[in-house]
């Protein structure tokens, strides 16, 4: 895996074309959001709070309509089919399920009951069920140590493997994973990092990462696109990423003079040179 567009003779799995996204019919958030994920590839979006990571992961699952906001030019394809149309259980059982930003547990539930709740869709038998559960476990030992635990009650970094988890129940080909590094201390971010990677791995599952946190994200993404006010404005792999100079200095915080923050810096859009 070398790139976003994978191996030039495989399609890729997903397929997102030139999209917008309006809110509330007048609120134009996404204005020709393009990119790949390939069979295999862990795919990182990139940018600021409010740059539309998140917004675009939702046009994929079709989880807009809830929060009265639709996809208003381009086109979504996953497996070289449209999936504008599908439902959010239809697009989990065709292998694509999201886990939110925020780490929704289901609080009243213990760990393991949270777990069996993303095999809902899989018609395959309680048998294979448990043998994914067990596999899981071995992903997340420390879940398997709390999993008669409230849901609710367990530490922050446990409630982001369980959610992680919940998803890899409903046995994905894609996972859209939405900031899983917020609010945990960074010895656990690179925990889940490093989780992730294996699944990606030994499982085969891909990835679409959508991340503030830069650094930890183009560690492990195979191919970054960073996005700024609705658009994306670079791509590429996420090994030349991390060495781009204005990738350094805006979102990595390294300047030719050390750590500096973009609000420190004058005529911020102006020197983003592919804002040009």
């Amino acid at each position: 895996m070398t790139n976003a567009q994978g191996n030039p003779t495989d399609a890729p799995l997903l397929r997102v074309n030139n999209i917008e996204v309006i809110y509330d019919h007048v609120i134009l958030v996404l204005k020709g959001v393009s990119l790949q994920v390939p069979k295999g590839g862990i795919v990182a979006l990139l940018g600021a709070n409010g740059a539309g990571k998140t917004t675009t992961l939702k046009a994929i699952s079709n989880l807009l309509r809830s929060e009265r906001g639709e996809v208003t030019k381009g086109s979504i394809e996953y497996q070289e089919e449209p999936i504008a149309n599908l439902t959010a259980p239809e697009l989990v059982s065709r292998g694509v399920i999201q886990v939110m930003e925020g780490r929704h547990c289901f609080g009243h539930l213990t760990v393991e009951e949270n777990l069996l709740t993303g095999a809902y869709t899989r018609k395959d038998g309680r048998a294979a069920i448990a043998r994914d559960l067990e596999l899981v476990y071995s992903y997340f030992p420390r879940l398997k140590e709390r999993r008669s635990a409230g849901s609710g009650y367990v530490s922050g970094g446990e409630q982001q493997m369980t959610v992680i988890a919940r998803a890899l129940m409903s046995r994905p080909k894609m996972i859209l994973l939405d900031e899983p590094s917020m609010g945990l201390a960074p010895q656990l971010v690179e925990e889940i990092f490093e989780i992730v990677k294996q699944l990606n791995e030994q499982e085969g599952v891909s990835i679409l990462l959508a991340e503030q946190n830069t650094n930890m994200a183009l560690k492990y993404a195979h191919y970054g696109y960073i996005l700024e006010n609705g658009r994306v404005v670079m791509d590429g792999e996420g090994s030349h990423l991390r060495e781009n100079t204005d990738v350094k200095e805006f979102y990595l915080g390294m300047g030719a003079k050390g750590r500096k923050n973009f609000r420190d810096v004058k005529h911020y859009r102006r020197r983003k040179r592919w804002l040009s």
